[in-house]
C-alpha cells in the first residue's frame, strides 16, 4: 500500500513527519522547531547554525561533525537514534542518507553512485518512500570514466611539465580538492592551498591516506613557488579571474584546470575563465540517478534541488509515481526558491 502523502511549504528545507507526529527536518537551512534535524555532510549550502531556543535531536556522522567544525560551525549529534539509520551516500567524507522507520522513507542528501579514489560508491536502501537529490538530473548530464578524467588531466600536467609550467587543479575545497590530493598526488612537488590543507588534515585524521603536502602560503615564504621549477598546487575552485589565481598566473605562470560536473555545459571554461575544465563531479550524472532510483524501487519518489521537475517528469514516463518537492503547491509555484515539507502521515 503506498503511503498517504501531502505536501505543504515550508521555508527551513525538507521536513518528514511520521505517523505518530514525529517531525525530521533534513538538512534545513536554519533552526527549526522539529523534534529531529538531519544534517546529511558538511557542505555549508546543507548545515545551519543551531538555535539558543532550538530543541531538535541532531542526527550526523561522527566525520561531518569534525568536518564542520573544521569549517566554524558546531554540529554535534549522534549516529544512532531509534528509528532512524544512517546510509554511506558516496558524495564526501562522512556524507550520509537517512532511513527513516522500518524502510518507510530514505532521504539521500547528495549522491553518488560511482567509486572515485577512496570514495566507495553508495548502495541505495529499499524504502516506500524515496526523496532524492537531482542536481544532474536532465538527460544530457552523463559523465565520462573516472579513469578517463584522470588520463586526460595527466596528459596536461605531463605537457605543462615538459615546458616547466606549473599546473593549479582546481576543485571544491572539501570532498572534489581531497580526490585531487589523491588522484594526482604522484605528481613532485605538490602543493595544496591553504583552505584546502585544512580539510585534507581532517581527512588525515580520519584515515584517509592523502599525499601529506605544505600549504601554499608556506610554498611562498620559503620560496619553493618557482618560474623554473614545474609544481601541482590543488585550491578551490575559483574563476580564473580571481586575484590569487591572477596572482598566481603573473608571478609563476600557472595554468588551471577547474574539475565540476558543470564543465559538461558550453561555455563553462570561458565563464570560469579556465585553461582547462573538466566534468568530474561528486554528484550522480543522470542515467546514475535513474538506476538510484530503480534500485531503491520506492512506491513514491519526491525530487529536489537541480532539475528537479525536469527528473520527476522522467521518472513519471518510467512508471514511477513523482513529484519535486519544490514545486507541488501553489506557494511554491510563486516563489520557488523556498523549500518545501513532505508529511508522511501513514505507511504502508
Amino acid at each position: 500500500m503506498k503511503p498517504s502523502s501531502a505536501v505543504f511549504h515550508d521555508k527551513p528545507g525538507i521536513t518528514v513527519r511520521q505517523k505518530d507526529g514525529t517531525t525530521i527536518a533534513l538538512d534545513p537551512s536554519r533552526s527549526s522547531n522539529c523534534d529531529y534535524a538531519f544534517v546529511s555532510h558538511a557542505h555549508i549550502d546543507h548545515m545551519h547554525r543551531k538555535g539558543k531556543g532550538s530543541k531538535s535531536r541532531l542526527i550526523v556522522s561522527k566525520e561531518t561533525s569534525l568536518l564542520a567544525e573544521a569549517r566554524g560551525y558546531s554540529i554535534e549529534g549522534e549516529e544512532e537514534h531509534d528509528g532512524f539509520t544512517l546510509v554511506d551516500t558516496g558524495h564526501i567524507l562522512g556524507s550520509r542518507g537517512l532511513l527513516i522507520g522500518d524502510k518507510d522513507v530514505y532521504y539521500t542528501g547528495d549522491l553518488s553512485i560511482r567509486e572515485r579514489a577512496f570514495m566507495k560508491p553508495a548502495k541505495m536502501p529499499h524504502a516506500s518512500t524515496l526523496i532524492i537529490e537531482s542536481t544532474f538530473g536532465r538527460p544530457g548530464y552523463k559523465f565520462p570514466a573516472v579513469q578517463e578524467i584522470t588520463h586526460r588531466t595527466n596528459k596536461v600536467i605531463s605537457e605543462m611539465y615538459d615546458m616547466g609550467i606549473p599546473v593549479i587543479l582546481m576543485g571544491y575545497a572539501l570532498g572534489k580538492a581531497q580526490l585531487l590530493t589523491k588522484l594526482f598526488g604522484h605528481w613532485d612537488p605538490v602543493y595544496v592551498h591553504d583552505s584546502v590543507a585544512k580539510m585534507n588534515s581532517v581527512y588525515l585524521d580520519l584515515g584517509v591516506d592523502l599525499k601529506s603536502a605544505i600549504s601554499h602560503t608556506e610554498a611562498e615564504e620559503r620560496g619553493l613557488l618557482s618560474k623554473s621549477k614545474p609544481w601541482i598546487m590543488v585550491a578551490p575552485l575559483m574563476s580564473g579571474r580571481s586575484a590569487f589565481v591572477q596572482e598566481m598566473k603573473r608571478k609563476y605562470g600557472a595554468v588551471t584546470v577547474g574539475f565540476s560536473g558543470w564543465a559538461l555545459e558550453a561555455g563553462y571554461r570561458y565563464r570560469m575563465g579556465l585553461d582547462y575544465a573538466f566534468p568530474m563531479s561528486d554528484h550522480c550524472d543522470y542515467s546514475e540517478l535513474v538506476e538510484a532510483v530503480k534500485a531503491c524501487a520506492p512506491d513514491k519518489v519526491y525530487t529536489f534541488h537541480g532539475f528537479a521537475e525536469e527528473f520527476a517528469a522522467s521518472l513519471k514516463k518510467m512508471g514511477f509515481d513523482a513529484e519535486s518537492v519544490e514545486n507541488n503547491d501553489d506557494d511554491n509555484k510563486k516563489e520557488k526558491k523556498g523549500a518545501t515539507t513532505v508529511s508522511l502521515d501513514s505507511f504502508s
